[in-house]
This record gives structure tokens, C-alpha cells and sequence, in this order.
């Protein structure tokens, strides 16, 4: 399988990269910095200008988006969500996972109620964003996965996580490491039962 990623150069992202390799796949990474794991393609520019982000997803099977926000940059995931969004349209590729976070959209029915408080006090302005990226998702008509983490680590891998779709009964803890989830959205690119589904995830 091709697989790029939208902001590989570090944090999870870069941790995608690295299990895609291993496994076997073709990677790219799209950074600006240009920083990318040793034995993958590397691709330098502004994922939000849809030529360099066309660039990078062409003849791809899945695209993964891992960007964070960026410092004095409003609604920095959703400019790149939406440039990459118009590269797939123009290149025909389908496949398309973006991490997003647990909170945003209708998912904050999955947090413990003073976790969920906190969140939306603390954290307003990227669930701002996240919001705005998951709309355009939806709308991408792309063949779409959201996974919403909750509090991200540097913890090591345990193997081990819980997912959960809004509706399904419980609620998810507080953190995951940063290395459990790359595991499971490298999991999320072949699950096509994923399809159209936003999934949120934590220890």
C-alpha cells in the first residue's frame, strides 16, 4: 500500500510513518520542515497550498492527517484538511483518515462530565478547529475516517486502547500514547467497516 502523511515530522505522525514502513508499506511524508523517518519519501512545503499537498497524495491508496495547530495560525488543521481534501478530489484518491480529537463534533458525550468541562474551557480554540476539519471531512465525499483521541502522551506502547463510536455505551479515559494511536489509525486504513465513521479512542 502508498500511504502519505500529512505532518509526519514528528509526534504521531511521524510515529504512522515509521509502523507504515516497517510494514511493509511505501511511505510519504508531507512536512514543511522537511524532517521525515529514515526510508521514506520526503516532501517539503505548505500542506495548506493544494499544489504541494497534490504532490504528495498522488497515487496514494490512503492519506493520513496528523497536523497540529500552529502558532499564530487560525484554524491551521482545517486549511490543510481542506487543501488536501481538494488534492485527493483532483488525483482520485479515496482513502482518507484524519486524527482529530476527542470533544469535537458530538463526542464529548464520550468524556467523563468534569473531563468534558474542563475541555471546552481549556481547550476552545483548537476544538474550534477540530470542529471546522471534521465538517469538511464529512463533506469531503471522500471515503472518510475521524479518530478522536483523548489526551495525547510520550508514554511507550502498550498494544492495548479502547474505542468508542457516539452511542455506544461508556465513556474513554484521559490519555493514550502517542505510539498506541499511530498503531491504530495504521489499523483504520484497511478497516473499511470505518467508512463514514468518526471513532473515539483511549487507554
Amino acid at each position: 500500500m502508498k500511504v502519505t502523511v500529512i505532518g509526519g515530522s514528528q509526534g504521531t505522525g511521524a510515529r504512522v510513518a515509521e509502523l507504515a514502513r516497517d510494514a511493509g508499506h511505501e511511505v510519504t511524508v508531507l512536512s514543511r520542515s522537511g524532517r521525515a523517518p529514515e526510508g521514506v519519501v520526503s516532501v517539503t512545503g505548505d500542506a495548506t497550498d493544494p499544489a504541494v499537498a497534490r504532490r504528495a497524495v498522488e497515487g496514494s491508496d490512503a492519506v493520513v492527517v496528523t497536523v497540529g495547530g500552529a502558532k499564530g495560525v487560525s484554524r491551521q488543521r482545517t486549511a490543510v484538511t481542506r487543501a488536501v481534501i481538494t488534492a485527493m478530489a483532483g488525483t482520485g484518491v479515496r482513502r482518507l483518515v484524519v486524527q482529530s480529537s476527542l470533544g469535537a463534533g458530538d463526542s464529548g458525550v464520550q468524556l467523563p462530565l468534569p473531563l468534558r468541562l474542563l475541555m471546552k474551557v481549556v481547550l476552545a480554540a483548537p476544538l474550534a478547529d477540530h470542529n471546522e476539519q471534521e465538517s469538511a471531512v464529512r463533506a469531503s465525499g471522500l471515503d472518510w475516517t475521524l479518530v478522536r483521541p483523548t489526551g495525547l502522551t510520550a508514554k511507550p506502547a502498550t498494544g492495548r486502547w479502547r474505542t468508542l463510536q457516539v452511542g455506544e455505551a461508556g465513556h474513554l479515559g484521559g490519555t493514550i500514547p502517542r505510539a498506541d494511536l499511530a498503531a491504530y489509525l495504521l489499523e483504520v486504513f484497511g478497516d473499511e467497516t470505518l467508512v463514514g465513521r468518526a471513532v473515539g479512542i483511549s487507554s
